[in-house]
């Protein structure tokens, strides 16, 4: 049974009386409630209370950072249109901050939660409310930690429910559930990614995938605890599917039973039927599934998709498993069926069959407005890059040969106070040299440069971005782009190098799906395009958190509108502050400190 926060809806009289009623005590904040966020839905205040908890995995037991002592985290449910204070108090050992990974947060970056980019970590004792402000979505979104690897542990689903008076572009279901795919790490992960980092290591592999906290019948000491999804022949449930995982896409399939598509980050989409799935980290996916076979059990296992070298086998090899169940009188099979229509971890043919299939709606009740006149055109290079001499290599990523240095302040507070020497504003439009990205490089391609530089963008431009994967170090993979603060349009993707003359021409701009979050192909591109309608400070970052801590990622700023509506909102009054430690400054001093 899926487990949730319980979240208090206020009325206007009880807005009132709270608001007259004054509480004194450490975790208790008095929120000013604007009246169009009263006007447009319903207003929700809940705590996040985070500590560390034991759990037991893998016939081990450790203390890990979790939110209101659940694994995954709670889930939160709204409505298209609703606000949702969250006072996140950290009674952890060290600083946090949280993301709403898929709410745009229209004018709201102070909400948004990346730490050094919008914010400086909550620290231990104290706490801050976010507001999190649901526009435009619809769907199944999600939240996560957003500082060090936190998010491991720290993260839940949000399910956004149509605005009262509308429903679902299909059928009602009869139920619904909520599988949170993720990753199991047995020791502190936080300190195993700063000593590799420190070192110059490859980063942490996962010891095992979990579906909603476990990793199922296949690991070690886990089959007592698989997690069971109860069902009713004949009954028809909507899916809500995310991958919480640190640094894998995965392939999901369940024994038996085809699913039909229907949503994805936030948005829904023309249904089509598969078999299974492939999700990248950041991604959602809506499905329904009918109930309609034989009442038995039916194992539900992901597995890692590896878009990396065939040859190369240091990755989770572990396919984690839940058990679909179905209710009533029956003789139980000894062992659930597994799913024959699971691919394999090198498929690059079913990633691409499956991600090909999304499209938008795009019908009267669910309009796109796909941008046509471009203003701002980029063209971005996905590297994993190599840093120093032979005999010490230490491992960086990079947009366009650029690995990202977090500065001591966070960008939104240096951009709105107007503070120099924290960033520059030059990110480059092109990598600095074109090249066969797809083939075999020199090693003179290898190196990268460092530096915390952004991209300014004025208020209604209409951008074109395209990622282009490189082969660099021979390591070309998937890159799961994410774009904080705004969904856009994938418009098209292929394999190979980028072709500005033929690739344009094959464009969908007519039903191309609506994401947060899509893959840069292996060797490969992807285009995307958005309208700069949403002001402030937004992070643009590849969400394998692998390539994140080496540097690829960028900060886009969108200037002001020409209105008050059309700009910045004011910071709340209760910040974190940011203190300049020591070792921040000399990390970034010595270029060591990335991502």
């Amino acid at each position: 049974m899926e487990r949730h926060t319980r979240i208090i809806n206020f009325s206007w009289e009880r807005i009132l009386i709270a608001l007259m009623t004054f509480l004194v005590t450490a975790e208790v904040h008095i929120l000013i409630l604007s009246g169009s966020a009263q006007a447009e839905g319903n207003i929700h205040h809940l705590d996040f209370i985070l500590e560390e908890k034991n759990y037991t995995r893998l016939c081990a037991t450790k203390s890990m950072l979790v939110v209101n002592g659940m694994f995954p985290g709670p889930t939160i449910r709204v409505r298209k249109g609703d606000t949702v204070y969250v006072n996140a108090i950290n009674r952890g050992p060290y600083g946090v901050t949280l993301h709403w990974h898929g709410v745009m947060q229209p004018r709201n970056s102070w909400s948004d939660g990346p730490e050094y980019i919008t914010q400086c970590a909550i620290q231990p004792g104290t706490n801050f409310t976010y507001e999190i402000d649901f526009s435009t979505e619809e769907g199944t979104v999600w939240w996560h930690a957003h500082s060090d690897w936190t998010r491991s542990s720290v993260h839940g689903a949000i399910v956004v429910h149509p605005s009262e008076g509308t429903t679902y572009p299909f059928p009602e279901p009869d139920g619904e559930e909520v599988l949170v795919l993720g990753s199991w790490y047995t020791g502190d992960v936080n300190e195993m990614v700063q000593a590799d980092l420190k070192a110059g290591d490859d980063l942490p592999d996962s010891e095992a995938y979990t579906i909603n906290g476990q990793p199922g019948d296949f690991c070690p000491c886990s089959s007592d605890s698989t997690y069971r999804w109860h069902v009713d022949y004949g009954k028809t449930y909507l899916l809500r599917i995310l991958n919480a995982d640190m640094n894998a896409e995965l392939f999901m399939a369940i024994a038996g039973h085809n699913i039909t598509i229907v949503g994805s980050d936030g948005a829904y989409v023309k249904p089509f039927v598969t078999n299974y799935i492939m999700i990248s980290p950041g991604r959602t996916i809506d499905a329904l599934l009918t109930a309609n076979q034989t009442p038995s059990h039916y194992y539900i296992v992901a597995r890692q998709y590896n878009s990396g070298i065939i040859s190369y086998k240091v990755f989770d090899h572990t396919n984690a498993s839940a058990i679909l169940q179905y209710n009533g009188n029956y003789t139980a099979p000894d062992k659930p069926e597994f799913p024959t229509t699971l691919p394999s971890y090198y498929a690059i043919d079913a990633t691409v069959n499956f991600t090909m299939q999304f499209r938008s709606l795009a019908d009267e009740d669910h309009a796109i407005d796909v941008p046509l006149n471009i203003t701002t055109r980029m063209f971005i290079t996905a590297s994993v890059n190599e840093l120093g001499e032979k005999s010490y290599l230490r491992m960086s990523s990079s947009f366009n040969n650029i690995s990202w240095v977090n500065p001591p302040v966070d960008v939104l507070t240096a951009y709105y106070r107007n503070m120099s020497g924290y960033y520059t504003s030059d990110f480059p439009d092109e990598p600095p040299a074109f090249f066969d990205f797809t083939g075999m490089l020199s090693a003179n391609t290898s190196a990268s440069d460092f530096g915390t530089r952004v991209k300014v963008l004025n208020y209604g431009e209409e951008v074109e971005i395209v990622f282009q994967g490189t082969n660099v170090i021979n390591a070309s993979i998937n890159h799961p782009m994410h774009l904080h603060g705004y969904t856009f349009y994938v418009v098209g993707q292929g394999q190979g190098n980028f072709d500005g003359e033929k690739d344009p021409k094959t464009y969908n701009l007519v039903d191309p799906p609506q994401l947060n979050t899509i893959s840069s192909p292996k060797n490969g591109w992807v285009t995307l395009r958005f309208k700069a309608d949403n002001p402030g400070v937004w992070l643009l970052h590849c969400h394998l958190d692998r390539h994140l801590s080496w540097g690829m990622n960028t900060v886009l700023i969108v200037k002001n509108g020409p209105t008050a509506e059309t700009s910045l909102r004011e910071p709340p009054a209760n910040m974190p502050s940011c203190a300049i430690e020591s070792n921040i400054k000399e990390a970034v001093d010595d270029k060591s400190l990335t991502g």
